[in-house]
């Protein structure tokens, strides 16, 4: 199978997918003959039919995007989780194995992240449909996050919360290590409206100038953060597109809401 198109590590690719309009059943069952056993018997065991169409659309989303960077088809690629349970490329193929992704869904999105030889993560997030209280950020966010939230009013506070938990989700799936980071033992701060500065415990070791973040908001219920490792200090160039598996895709116009310096 011919790869797509190049990618490097100056380049990190987004790929979207509204999962609800994959409605026709031919398309569903085309998708389904992608997985491989133990992903098909996952997909039956979910109750809610919204939550068999998602698993469905993401794994076959992960699939044949991959195969558009390497010369692999979508039912061949395999996936070894890390002791945290984050999915790695178990490939052996050398364009294959210098591939790293993140994959993020809620309900009506799905989002892919993909580049090379950088180490990244995604979330994505529904603000309708998913509510949240104060006590949330009280146990799980870090004190200065949680002193901003409160100073914020209230018909802005859900939003901002999201702004907050999209990072903290994005940055602890690049770290690959999933909630065993406490959320509250790193914070992101705001100095304007377009920036974001991020502050990490010295006990978890890591350096936060390791990191570069984006935020953008892919429809008006949908909040997306990305985390990206720097490398050489060149800032990657994002690319955006809406995708349908197997069918097609389009560029997708997106306006930035936040990065870091």
């Amino acid at each position: 199978m011919t790869p797509h198109h190049p990618l490097t590590s100056e380049h990190i690719d987004i790929w979207l997918v509204f999962y609800q309009t994959i409605t026709a059943p031919e398309l569903q069952a085309a998708l389904l003959e992608l997985l491989n056993d133990a992903e098909r018997q996952q997909q039956i065991r979910f109750y809610r039919p919204d939550d068999r169409l998602r698993y469905l659309a993401t794994r076959a989303l992960v699939r044949t995007t991959l195969s558009r960077y390497a010369p692999l088809a979508p039912a061949d690629w395999t996936f070894i989780p890390n002791e945290y349970g984050r999915p790695a490329i178990g490939n052996a193929h050398v364009e294959a194995r210098s591939l790293n992704f993140n994959v993020s869904h809620t309900r009506g999105l799905i989002a892919l992240a993909v580049t090379r030889d950088r180490v990244l993560g995604v979330d994505v997030e529904n603000l309708v449909t998913r509510q949240v209280s104060g006590d949330i950020a009280e146990h799980y966010f870090a004190p200065a996050e949680v002193a901003e939230l409160a100073t914020i009013p209230e018909a802005r506070h859900q939003a901002r919360f999201f702004e907050y938990w999209t990072f903290k989700e994005a940055y602890i799936k690049a770290r690959g290590m999933g909630l065993s980071i406490p959320l509250d033992r790193f914070g992101f701060h705001f100095a304007d409206e377009r920036s974001v500065v991020l502050a990490v415990d010295a006990e978890l070791g890591d350096d936060a100038a390791r990191w570069r973040f984006w935020q953008f908001q892919p429809t008006p219920d949908h909040l997306l953060a990305l985390c990206a490792e720097r490398l050489d200090g060149a800032v990657p160039l994002v690319t955006v597109r809406s995708v349908m598996p197997t069918v097609s895709e389009t560029p997708f116009a997106w306006t930035l809401l936040k990065r870091s310096p």
